[in-house]
């Protein structure tokens, strides 16, 4: 494998076009904070849009999408290593596995919304929007008994219309990626540092390689942080952060 190599803007999005879900088409530059929308006669704060986790601490997060997870090798590695990572699941893809899900849950793994149908997003009516959104949140909370509070739109991709219908829907965030693990091993960036930094938001494309990453991770004096405990909590006793020095907000 090709160690730690980087490549430039233009061949990270080719590589990153080629890995299905994970194609990256939001901001231009650094993700932005969520802005007041008027929803239902109410103003509501549209959730940020985070690809990177401002910390102190040495931690990445590993994020999945759709069911790629039942990979036996990444479910080893979860159950064994309780790995604290983040499955977006989409309805159609993981909902006849619910009942594995359940399981990587119960080791470690954090389960969130990635939409009913994996439809792209932006163009949708609102109305479209939403049942995308809410549809999933229903489901999960069904089965898991937990209502999520990350999305991440299918292949990356939103406009305000997905900030909006994902208030409305409960979504206190909206997660992309700074860093993606690309089927032939490379990382590539979105932007900024060639190189994991504590914080980074990674898309793995491709479990099988996830115990290759973790060595890279380790390599870096990094570790596997579990994302929702470094993002703000909804309700006015919110802690910004886990127990600790650090004091983490999104980019």
């Amino acid at each position: 494998m090709r160690r730690g190599r980087f490549r430039p803007a233009g061949a990270a999005l080719a590589a990153l076009l080629l890995t299905g879900c994970a194609q990256f088409a939001g901001p231009a530059g650094p993700p932005a904070a969520g802005v007041p929308a008027r929803a239902d006669g109410q103003d509501r704060a549209t959730p940020p849009v985070l690809d990177h986790v401002r910390t102190t601490d040495g931690v990445v997060f590993l994020t999945y999408d759709d069911g790629a997870d039942r990979d036996p090798r990444l479910t080893a590695l979860i159950r064994e290593r309780r790995l604290p990572v983040t499955l977006f699941l989409t309805d159609t893809v993981a909902g006849p596995e619910y009942g594995h899900f359940a399981r990587l849950r119960s080791a470690g793994a954090s389960l969130q919304n990635h939409t009913l149908d994996h439809r792209s997003l932006p163009g949708l009516p609102y109305a479209g929007q939403r049942a995308e959104i809410c549809g999933q949140q229903t489901k999960l909370r069904s089965r898991f008994g937990v209502r999520p509070r990350l999305l991440r739109p299918p292949h990356g991709r939103y406009d305000p219309t997905t900030l909006r219908a994902a208030a409305d829907c409960g979504i206190t965030a909206v997660v992309l990626w700074r860093a993606a693990l690309t089927a032939d091993g490379d990382l590539t960036y979105t932007r900024g540092a060639p190189h994991l930094q504590p914080g980074d938001i990674v898309s793995v494309t491709a479990p099988a390689r996830t115990e290759e990453l973790l060595r890279r991770i380790e390599e870096r004096g990094l570790r596997v942080g579990r994302l929702e405990d470094y993002l703000p909590r909804p309700g006015p006793a919110a802690r910004s952060g886990p127990p600790g020095p650090s004091s983490p907000s999104g980019v």
